[in-house]
């Protein structure tokens, strides 16, 4: 399962997080594997069943 990037960069924009939405733009892959990145998520306070979710969407 991974998340994409567009998904996380528009939840950070939705929030008024410009700067890290662009620093995820800048440092992550395309598609995020929540294994992998759950340390960058979780100080970003994104729940990554919530952005699988919104990635079906």
């Amino acid at each position: 399962m991974t998340i994409s990037k567009t998904v996380v960069i528009a939840v950070l924009r939705e929030r008024g997080q410009h700067m890290r939405a662009e620093f995820v733009d800048r440092e992550l892959p395309e598609n995020i594997d929540p294994q992998r990145h759950g340390g960058l998520l979780a100080m970003l306070n994104l729940e990554p069943s919530d952005l699988t979710e919104a990635d079906s969407a």
